[in-house]
């Protein structure tokens, strides 16, 4: 991967995540071509995409500066880099299609929230093809009448890949998007799966989430449920992450803090855009599936196996598939009901 410039990656899968990513590399001069839905493909290429992030780094994208496509066989033929975007409920498909349409020598990077990803991906593709990776920061995708699709990075952080010897973050690490390597990716995967208990939470209480870290009875929630989480992976001798350098227990401690002191120890952790919400609340108001059972299905699943309770993850695991089976959108609950008897 020596070639940058000259090298085809594909996005498969280009939602609010894949295309600020593609933006980003194709504003660097990266050959770009997302595989995404024909509406979104079809609002780009009339009036191109607007990417911007919390620094002020605007650009306007020209439908010229990407290729799109809605069909699998055509963008991904010829891809030597696959960025694989795609939620994790479909990512066994995805791979199916990858081993179909694209060459043998394409690499695929998984750029999903969870654990399992990378796995399924190196079932039908095979290890040597497939790289792990964490996207730390939010996406805020807003689609305006007849302007540029805009896609916003709403928070902070440095994606991280898996360590390889193919050169994959020379590629990927442009200007204001950089790229980190990690020799311990599996144990990063699990400390932003952690993090990431949140957005169910987040999704059931419709509140943007600066809004709703900053009422004590919500991060009261988000601590017990992190604890839960933290109980169970030291019980299943699983290794996990500091989350962009903070480790959990202090995260789960200052969650638990008065509103005041709580707004000066997560100063940095509140740096994001005031309207930002999960990507599950997104799911959830789309009327689609949601990623739930990868998320706080993980944690449960690891729970039976080592015998260790979850009552709040499994309250709300079963809360979001009740507000998918009524897609209505965020049923916004209060904290009170979220916990109900517990």
């Amino acid at each position: 991967m020596t070639e940058t410039n000259d090298l085809p990656i594909t996005v498969a899968g280009a939602g609010s995540v894949g295309c600020y990513v593609g933006a980003r590399l194709a504003a660097a001069g990266r050959s770009v071509t997302l595989l995404t839905r024909p509406a979104l493909a079809a609002e780009i290429s009339r009036h191109g995409l607007h990417c911007s992030d919390l620094e002020g780094h605007d650009i306007d994208l020209g439908p010229d500066r990407l290729k799109l496509s809605s069909a699998p066989s055509e963008a991904l033929a010829g891809a030597k880099l696959i960025l694989v975007a795609v939620k994790s409920h479909d990512t066994d498909a995805m791979a199916a299609l990858i081993a179909e349409h694209a060459g043998h020598d394409a690499v695929a990077v998984s750029l999903q929230n969870g654990v399992s990803n990378a796995g399924i991906l190196r079932e039908h593709l095979g290890p040597e093809r497939v790289v792990d990776a964490m996207v730390p920061f939010n996406v805020v995708q807003n689609r305006p009448a007849d302007a540029p699709p805009r896609f916003h990075r709403a928070s902070g952080g440095v994606i991280q890949v898996e360590t390889t010897t193919t050169g994959l973050r020379s590629v990927l690490d442009v200007q204001h998007m950089p790229v980190a390597e990690r020799d311990d990716i599996e144990a990063v995967l699990w400390g932003k799966l952690l993090v990431n208990l949140n957005n169910g939470l987040n999704a059931l209480s419709g509140l943007p989430i600066v809004e709703q870290f900053g009422d004590r009875r919500w991060r009261a929630l988000v601590a017990r449920q992190l604890g839960e989480g933290l109980a169970v992976l030291n019980a299943a001798g699983i290794r996990y992450a500091p989350y962009e350098g903070v480790p959990q227990r202090v995260l789960a401690l200052a969650l638990r803090l008065p509103d005041a002191l709580f707004r000066v120890a997560a100063k940095r952790m509140l740096s994001m855009d005031k309207n930002a919400r999960s990507s599950m609340w997104e799911d959830l108001q789309a009327g689609r599936h949601t990623e739930i059972d990868y998320l706080q299905g993980e944690i449960i699943r690891l729970a039976d196996q080592v015998g260790h309770p979850t009552p709040l993850n499994r309250r709300v695991l079963a809360l979001v598939k009740e507000a998918e089976t009524a897609k209505k959108g965020s049923p916004g609950l209060s904290p009170e009901a979220v916990s109900g008897a517990l």
